[in-house]
């Protein structure tokens, strides 16, 4: 019912930005938080950065000062700009949505849906 899909991943080198978009589709009614994770090679998944659907937003401290969080909330869709790049930032990097939405009978569910990902690689 409610799907997301990445945009914006790629190859950089360190000291370069790259922008990461995800945009929501579905029968949603309501936002509670979009926000992007990242899992790296023998790693686990961790949290990036979120953003709720009044604009709270909450980073890792690994990003703080270099990645900023934004959404548009009339196109479902969640923004990350990716400054000042690491190699350490290398992963996929997956976007998440919390939302309520009409479930397959008509009513109304709270869901939790992941995206496919999309690799960011920061390399000289």
């Amino acid at each position: 019912q409610v799907q997301v899909v990445e945009s914006g991943g790629g190859l950089v080198q360190p000291g370069e930005s790259l922008r990461l978009a995800c945009a929501a589709s579905g029968r949603i009614i309501s936002i509670y938080n979009m926000g992007w994770y990242r899992q790296a090679p023998g790693n686990q998944r961790e949290l990036v950065a979120t953003i709720s659907g009044s604009g709270h937003t909450n980073y890792a401290d690994s990003v703080k000062g270099r990645f900023s969080i934004s959404m548009d909330n009339t196109k479902h869709t969640v923004y990350l700009q990716m400054n000042s790049l690491k190699p350490g930032d290398t992963a996929v990097y997956y976007c998440n949505l919390e939302a309520e939405n009409f479930g397959p009978r008509g009513g109304k569910v709270d869901s939790i849906t992941w995206g496919q990902g999309t690799q960011v690689t920061v390399s000289s």
